[in-house]
């Protein structure tokens, strides 16, 4: 099948060399067993590829089952992955056939993967391997024909690095790699992408279809898209929905994109030379830019304060810094605490009072209260997963 008619047929907007690479790649091992890996940030469209490789393959006329691998607790994830018998723990009030079970002769998608516990990913390589795998509370050997295509928006080598993920496995799911294209790598397919949703939603909410002028559409190109093609859908109907005037000027486009210096962590550590693309997968590496970050502009600030400082006794009249240290020589009345403090000496009590833990601690709650706590939404601003969050929030004792 062309490209094009694959395009038509999926849904795909675009002509970006990267996107249809992809699509290719997809088109030439879909007739093929070949497990498959699909990488590529949050709102890609990943999900796409994995129906691609599944309805052009001699297994279309079979089951074709997508699993959200970051959705599904820990506890209970082997059961729904492999299956359980009856009483093999807590609630087993019957048996179960699992995702493996049921998708035999057609195609699983496991999204997210890198979200799977260690143990998991050890039963999860014996099917890659062998086809074969036990029901929770089993000892019954069962085998299964499935093909698995799995994605992740996590930087794999450095999740093996840290240990969240098999290296082994990795190597059997990553057969062939399919990298799907960020929106900032394919800006061309904005304006397309933009009047292809307007359209979708003027027809859905029986409306004027709403167009950009030229100097909006720019503004709009330009526009970093965190978020990708979800992050653009989501605007699109928002302007569909809440403008009356059928032209969308820079004046009117502002008030729905994001400011670029907003708390969004990824758009926060944006790499300022517009040809390199930082990625923000793992989230410890995304804490600990930002707190890098946090420490040096509180170092510089400290400096500016206090080489601007004037000098007094009274310490009322000057601004109590958080880290100041206070020298208190027996018990002293009022007003005359004396502050003994130095730019050098503050950064380093900033540098020693810096937790990485704490930090993550604060962003995690700063994020809940703003969605409050809404956890699906605080995990998109954090750029982590909903299962992570959960995870997170259960280690700092978050109620």
């Amino acid at each position: 099948m062309e490209l094009q008619a694959i395009k038509a047929r999926f849904g795909i907007i675009g002509n970006s060399p990267l996107l249809e690479h992809a699509i290719d790649t997809a088109r030439q091992v879909a007739p093929t067993e070949i497990t498959v890996l699909i990488t590529g940030q949050s709102g890609v469209g990943k999900e796409v590829f994995p129906q691609i490789i599944h309805q052009l393959s001699s297994r279309k006329h079979g089951p074709y089952i997508a699993v959200n691998c970051g959705a599904i607790p820990e506890g209970t994830i082997d059961s729904e992955l492999f299956g359980h018998e009856k009483g093999s723990f807590t609630g087993a009030h019957e048996a179960r056939k699992g995702y493996f079970e049921t998708a035999n002769s057609g195609t699983i998608f496991l999204d997210e993967v890198a979200e799977l516990p260690l143990g998991t990913q050890v039963r999860l390589l014996r099917v890659l391997e062998t086809g074969e795998f036990l029901k929770v509370g089993s000892s019954k050997v069962q085998k299964t024909n499935v093909r698995v295509v799995a994605a992740t928006n996590i930087n794999m080598p450095q999740a093996i690095a840290n240990g969240k993920f098999r290296e082994d496995l990795f190597y059997r799911l990553n057969t062939v790699p399919i990298s799907i294209p960020s929106l900032q790598q394919r800006k061309d397919d904005i304006p397309l992408l933009f009047r292809k949703f307007a359209s979708d939603f003027a027809e859905k909410y029986r409306m004027s279809t709403k167009q950009l002028d030229a100097d909006a559409m720019q503004m709009l190109i330009a526009y970093p898209f965190p978020g990708n093609i979800r992050q653009l859908r989501n605007l699109c109907e928002q302007i569909c929905i809440l403008e009356k005037n059928p032209v969308v000027t820079t004046q009117i486009l502002t008030h729905y994109l994001p400011q670029v210096n907003t708390n969004t962590l990824p758009v926060l550590l944006r790499d300022e030379n517009k040809n390199s693309h930082a990625d923000f997968a793992n989230e410890r590496d995304l804490l600990y830019k930002v707190l890098f970050e946090m420490k040096k502009d509180i170092n510089d600030l400290k400096r500016v304060v206090y080489d601007n400082m004037p000098v007094s006794d009274n310490f009322e009249n000057i601004p109590s810094p958080h880290n100041a240290i206070i020298d208190m020589q027996g018990i002293m009345p009022t007003g005359s605490v004396t502050l003994q403090t130095h730019p050098q000496q503050m950064a380093e009590e900033v540098e020693e009072s810096l937790s990485i833990s704490e930090k993550e601690k604060e962003l995690i709650v700063k994020a809940l209260q703003k969605h409050r706590n809404r956890r699906n939404n605080a995990a998109k601003e954090l750029g982590i997963s909903e299962r992570t969050l959960y995870r997170k929030i259960n280690e700092y004792g978050l109620k």
